[in-house]
């Protein structure tokens, strides 16, 4: 019998994927509505299938390994999978410095 996985979103991944919507809305909400949708159904998607995503590339250079992403158009869901959960960490745009953003907010540090 197949695992099915509980998916956990962050408070951070929350706000993230908000912040997206947002300034996504000011100029079609309808867009701002299909990437929305686009996203959460990939990432619940994960419950059957989470190491389908790859190990985030900027990460991996530092040796970190255990946060794999998925990539839908320019954004990137960032999550872990631990003991039957997957937890969403961020939603992040492409475009921008993603190892320096996501190594900051693993370590904690104010941005």
């Amino acid at each position: 019998m197949k695992k099915i996985y509980t998916i956990r979103w962050s408070e951070t991944s929350e706000r993230d994927l908000k912040s997206i919507i947002e300034y996504l809305a000011k100029d079609s909400p309808s867009r701002a509505y299909e990437v929305f949708s686009n996203i959460r159904e990939k990432a619940s998607n994960l419950h059957s299938f989470p190491g389908r995503g790859r190990v985030v590339p900027e990460l991996q250079d530092q040796g970190i390994t255990q946060y794999r992403e998925l990539i839908i158009a320019q954004w990137r869901i960032v999550y872990r999978i631990s003991e039957g959960t997957v937890y969403v960490v961020s939603v992040l745009d492409s475009r921008q410095n993603v190892e320096d953003l996501l190594l900051k907010r693993l370590l904690g540090l104010q941005m």
